[in-house]
């Protein structure tokens, strides 16, 4: 399984734990060693600008964060192509799913996901999308930017307790048809980390009925860094999801 990744996202860009020392580090040593490595480029100014607006590019500017931001795009770009053909995983920072077409916050900048699908869409590589946040957090510049769109569908997944997530996401996976499957991977609710409810077994299990529900509707998935903040279990997070969008059951 190919994962994007790039170098320059191990320094630190702000003091957030998104952009904490180590934590990129503690990802890539578990899954270099699992996967192929492949280098993004920066998102073009045209493919940020399909769903920012001016005034947000030039604020991200500001805060001297557009170079980072603009290759975490990047990456989540050649992380839905790829994802296309075979399941791909972008270890990229900072996070997106906070920033709106206007706005962000909680450590995020541009909305990588958003990004990614509408390059895919302008670019007539697919029809219909579906994002699956599976992050602690609700991905409200995702459904912002993307939920209204005919042609996307963007789920969070709000549920209290470990048995109701996971059924929640099984219902969706069974139900969902779409030509690419984009997830907001943030790795925060598991029970080592800020929620306290996952193991690492349950995101190789989202994983597989992800890759299920592609071989049901034909299409493609990929999946996208967001959250997950305690080092020591975030690299076996990451690759048990990845190792699970390679099976399915």
């Amino acid at each position: 399984m190919k994962v994007v990744f790039h170098e320059a996202f191990y320094p630190v860009y702000a003091a957030d734990p998104a952009a904490a020392a180590g934590r990129m580090e503690a990802i890539m040593e578990v899954l270099t060693p699992a996967a192929e490595v492949v280098e993004p480029k920066p998102a073009g100014k045209a493919q940020i600008a399909a769903v920012h607006t001016a005034a947000h590019i030039e604020w991200v500017k500001r805060e001297g964060v557009y170079e980072v931001a603009a290759l975490a795009a990047g990456g989540a770009i050649l992380t839905a192509e790829t994802g296309l053909k075979e399941p791909c995983f972008g270890a990229i920072r900072p996070p997106g799913h906070h920033a709106s077409s206007d706005s962000a916050w909680g450590f995020c900048y541009f909305n990588n996901m958003a990004v990614a699908l509408t390059h895919l869409k302008k670019k007539g590589k697919i029809d219909t999308a579906y994002v699956l946040d599976i992050d602690l957090h609700y991905g409200d510049g995702t459904e912002e930017i993307l939920g209204a769109k005919d042609w996307a569908t963007v789920y969070n997944v709000a549920a209290a307790g470990r048995s109701a997530i996971m059924k929640r996401i099984s219902i969706e996976m069974e139900t969902c048809r779409a030509d690419v499957i984009g997830v907001s991977a943030g790795f925060d609710n598991h029970q080592k980390d800020w929620g306290g409810t996952l193991t690492t077994d349950d995101y190789a299990k989202i994983g597989r009925m992800v890759k299920t529900a592609t071989m049901h509707c034909g299409g493609g998935c990929f999946a996208l860094l967001e959250g997950g903040y305690n080092h020591r279990v975030l690299g076996q997070n990451a690759l048990a999801l990845m190792e699970g969008m390679q099976g399915g059951w």
